[in-house]
């Protein structure tokens, strides 16, 4: 393990008490992260509830495999959001809920195909960025530039990996958002259908890291606890940061896909990062 762990913890604004995770969780996944690599870049998803820490673990892994030598860049999914006009757009020839930014069909899927072949290749690739506060992407002149070839790139988001439910599990709502606002199932029905889309595009994955919450009920405290982070940095100049009734009803717009991933992904995840409420590992096992 890196010997600046704690100063880079403290760059990161992130607790001394998170060495724990460190050693437990980050270290022994960039060990195996680094026994894994063969040739060429290699594509490693980082999936988890909203949360679960898998931003946090992607730059901690970068940290690990840098301080080895090698090369990292890092994606994530929410920087593939669609415009706040390109989801407007869809929301009003669709259905409203596509307004809401995360599900399926919110996203820019070429966008992250076009990314990553650029990471894998010589030379400058300017990497998407979103801004939660303002909810839209920044212009591309802010975007940040990884300096390729990348050796691991790093793709993190909820629902990286995520496959499609069954059409007939769609039938009955789950939740009140899908109850009262998707009665007919248009919305959860084009999501599905959305995330067939994104195949191609999760069937590049090398390796699969699944960080499991202990379940749903969990996620809408470890999200509120999201907003709470960017409501400090944002020193009260973000008037979109949501309140808790707000954060309530934004998870519920996640719920189906998570519950889905929870259930089915931890028995074909490369890596499976078993959490306790309190993000505490419970089990970290390889296949």
């Amino acid at each position: 393990m890196a010997e600046d762990i704690p100063a880079f913890l403290t760059a990161q604004g992130l607790p001394l008490s998170a060495r724990a995770a460190v050693e437990q969780i980050h270290a022994p996944l960039s060990d195996w992260l680094a026994g894994q690599r063969a040739t060429g870049p290699m594509l490693v998803g980082l999936c988890g509830a909203q949360g679960s820490g898998k931003s946090t673990a992607a730059l901690i892994l970068r940290h690990l495999l840098e301080a080895r030598g090698l090369k990292v860049a890092i994606l994530s999914i929410d920087d593939l959001y669609l415009t706040h006009a390109e989801r407007q757009a869809l929301a009003k020839a669709v259905h409203p809920l596509l307004a809401t930014r995360g599900p399926p069909g919110t996203h820019d899927v070429a966008l992250g195909e076009a990314v990553l072949d650029a990471l894998g290749q010589p030379g400058p690739t300017a990497i998407p960025s979103f801004d939660k506060a303002s909810d839209d992407r920044r212009p591309s002149e802010a975007w940040p530039v990884f300096e390729g070839p990348a050796d691991i790139i790093l793709f993190e988001g909820w629902c990286v990996g995520a496959r499609p439910e069954a059409p007939a599990a769609l039938a009955a709502p789950i939740n009140t958002l899908e109850r009262e606002d998707d009665p007919d199932g248009v919305w959860r029905g084009y999501v599905n259908e959305a995330l067939a889309l994104y195949q191609p595009l999760f069937a590049r994955l090398d390796k699969l890291i699944l960080f499991a919450a202990p379940s749903f009920d969990i996620v809408q405290r470890w999200r509120g606890e999201q907003e709470e982070k960017l409501r400090a940095a944002s020193d009260g100049k973000a008037p979109r940061v949501m309140t808790e009734v707000e954060v309530a009803r934004f998870i519920q717009h996640y719920e189906r896909l998570t519950r889905s991933i929870l259930k089915e992904m931890p028995s074909r995840a490369d890596a499976l990062v078993d959490l306790g409420e309190a993000r505490e590992l419970r089990r970290l096992t390889f296949r």
